[in-house]
């Protein structure tokens, strides 16, 4: 978690992206590069190079209050557990996210557990809702493009005791580079960084001031 004394936010950052330095890459790097020019700190995770198995559906999480598979998921359970807020950034593939981010969100279905079938907190983070950010870029022109991902991201971060703040979508970006010749997508990102980082200081502030 961050140094709540110092308010330095901080957000966890996850590419989900299986393409090195592509279009998801190049706009969650602008908006990590806006979070610590703000003075947060931005925690990047890489999914592409993690192995997470998907969801077996076997309910240990149900019985035991965590998720049995032990593989590169398990600490990113404490790190959704304790970061101030959650970037997630992934290209469209069939209307969706990645198979790899969807591997990710589908094994926060431990979350779920914990929270609907124990009745246990997920977190004991000072701010009640914390703030979610969703990031993408999808190559078609479709006016639903992206509308089957943010519910997905969406409903993952209620689980997590977040809310979707804010999202960032692109259409027609497909080809390497093409965010980058897009006119204002980078800034963009950057700023929202910046705005995300400000947004969580004054909420954490409060916190503070409300706490003996």
């Amino acid at each position: 978690m961050s140094n709540h004394a110092t308010l330095a936010p901080s957000v966890l950052c996850v590419y989900g992206s299986p393409r090195i330095r592509g279009n998801t890459d190049l706009l969650l790097d602008a908006f990590a590069a806006g979070v610590e020019a703000a003075g947060g700190t931005a925690q990047r995770v890489y999914l592409r190079n993690l192995t997470i198995s998907p969801c077996r559906e076997i309910y240990a999480c149900e019985r035991e209050g965590r998720c049995a598979l032990n593989d590169d998921m398990q600490p990113l359970y404490d790190a959704l557990r304790t970061t101030d807020a959650i970037a997630l950034a992934s290209p469209i593939m069939f209307y969706n996210v990645s198979a790899q981010t969807k591997a990710f969100l589908d094994r926060c279905q431990a979350f779920w557990c914990i929270k609907y079938r124990r009745g246990e907190p997920v977190t004991d983070h000072p701010l009640a809702l914390r703030k979610g950010v969703f990031l993408s870029v999808g190559g078609s022109k479709g006016a639903k493009l992206f509308d089957g991902a943010r519910l997905t991201v969406k409903y993952f971060l209620e689980t997590v005791d977040a809310v979707l703040w804010n999202t960032l979508t692109y259409r027609t970006i497909d080809a390497r580079g093409d965010i980058a010749q897009h006119p204002s997508a980078l800034i963009e990102a950057r700023a929202l960084g910046g705005e995300l980082v400000e947004a969580v200081r004054r909420e954490l502030a409060e916190v503070s001031r409300d706490r003996p």
